[in-house]
């Protein structure tokens, strides 16, 4: 992947260095996840690595997942926001810094600004809107609450060790398809995506089957989102190289629900994907990086095959 030439963007908070606990000021699990217990954070937590928005804010908060009352989101907080100067900063300070060139440009088309997402980097863990903790083991996810991404760069290397979608510099393509499907997610906020999802989520009832397409459809949406940015960056700054988008269709195949569920419990339950299947995963992103138009990523037409 070549990004040397991608504008950098200053809408960075970097909490890294911190600490584990991001600032200070919560408490553990019992605090900084709303009084969510161990086996729903680990539930959420395993979700979180499928790369997508934080669940428990998709189908209307933990206390629908947990069947609790609704408790009050602790605010996130507020720091200054800069360019990181550290490599690993750098590149995903330009990633995002390409995703804001080409989602004005979309925006501008239908005569409408684009507000851009604030990405928060963090070690460990660290405050954020959604439930009060960001948390590496959730993976990287997009908290509607504060229109802020949370990603731990350490997740990075999980793509190479855990996920084994690429190797080395092949990386650095599936690095940015990350971050790209994190700012698709603020991109459907802004369209107004989020907020029919979630009411269709509890018209549907929660936790059911048609609950979770709807999360599917949501996600697959993501993907596609950032297949337009990979089609939109490519035309403009000729980001891709040899071996990129094998790399970034494989990490989106070891994302699938089928092979995560595969890989943690033998076996696969259709019913409870919330990501889509690693055939899905990687199609939707293919057909935004070939056609480059959002009309080719509606998820929710009702003639569109999942």
């Amino acid at each position: 992947m070549q990004y040397d030439d991608l504008p950098e963007s200053s809408n960075i908070e970097d909490r890294r260095g911190e600490g584990p606990r991001g600032g200070g000021g919560f408490g553990g699990i019992p605090g900084g996840a709303g009084g969510l217990s161990i086996g729903t954070v680990l539930v959420l937590g395993l979700i979180g690595w499928g790369l997508g928005i934080d669940p428990r804010f998709l189908i209307g908060g933990a206390e629908i997942l947990t069947h609790e009352q609704p408790r009050t989101r602790a605010p996130s907080q507020t720091r200054p926001t800069g360019t990181p100067t550290d490599n690993s900063g750098r590149f995903v300070s330009r990633v995002l810094g390409s995703t804001e060139a080409v989602w004005k440009d979309e925006f501008a088309k239908r005569r409408t600004g684009y507000k851009t997402p604030t990405l928060v980097l963090f070690n460990g863990e660290t405050r954020a809107a959604c439930g009060g903790t960001a948390q590496s083991a959730m993976g990287p996810f997009y908290c509607p609450s504060d229109e802020k991404i949370y990603l731990d760069t350490s997740f990075f290397k999980e793509i190479e060790t855990r996920f084994r979608g690429c190797e080395g510099k092949a990386c650095q393509f599936s690095q940015a398809y990350v971050i790209a499907h994190e700012v698709g997610h603020h991109v459907q906020k802004l369209q107004g995506v989020l907020t029919r999802a979630h009411a269709a989520q509890q018209n549907a009832g929660g936790r059911t089957p048609g609950a979770n397409r709807i999360q599917v459809q949501v996600e697959l949406q993501a993907d596609c989102l950032a297949g337009i940015w990979a089609n939109k960056s490519n035309e403009r700054w000729h980001l891709l190289q040899p071996g990129d988008v094998e790399a970034a269709l494989r990490t989106a195949a070891a994302i699938g629900d089928d092979t995560l569920q595969r890989r943690a419990q033998g076996r696969v339950v259709p019913d409870s994907f919330t990501h889509g299947t690693s055939e899905q995963r990687q199609r939707w992103f293919n057909n935004g990086m070939k056609q480059g138009t959002e009309e080719a990523c509606d998820t929710f037409a009702p003639t569109a095959q999942l």
